[in-house]
């Protein structure tokens, strides 16, 4: 069975993964505070063939240090870098785009994506590092993956 995986390309990201067919959790939520490999690791865990992936188009921000600018278009690179060895075809999606679609227009609170994944997902506890991974692959299985 297809799955869709959700990146959130932060420092404090995740990648999670949805079926395809019903947008039900596929599996743990895997954080970015762990190592490459094991990001590696949890996408080879799935059958790839027919997945997708939706990553959150990303760019520094004003006022950012040029260090943790540095890491957060590392960690971006190595993502997509990721999914194109893994064959897995991926789409850029940027914020507002894919808040706006799931209803959680977020102006920069982070409790507005926490909730309304909360909402879609009573039963998993999200934080707000895992929270919009999920959107980001539920907006990509309701309106690019079909």
């Amino acid at each position: 069975m297809s799955v869709v995986f959700g990146i959130d390309p932060g420092q404090s990201g995740a990648i999670s993964a949805i079926w395809l067919s019903d947008g039900v959790p596929a599996n743990t939520i895997h954080k970015l505070t762990e190592t490459e490999t094991d990001a590696r690791e949890f996408l080879e865990g799935f059958d790839l063939e027919g997945s997708f992936a939706v990553i959150e188009r990303v760019h520094s921000m004003p006022k950012q240090g040029v260090s943790s600018s540095f890491k957060f278009g590392q960690s971006y690179g190595f993502l997509r870098g990721l999914l194109i060895g893994l064959k897995i075809p991926f789409r850029e999606v940027n914020p507002q785009q894919w808040q706006r679609a799931m209803s959680c227009l977020s102006k920069g609170k982070k409790n507005v994506t926490k909730a309304r994944a909360q909402q879609l997902w009573p039963n998993i506890k999200f934080t707000h590092a895992t929270a919009d991974s999920m959107l980001i692959a539920e907006y990509g299985r309701l309106n690019i993956a079909k």
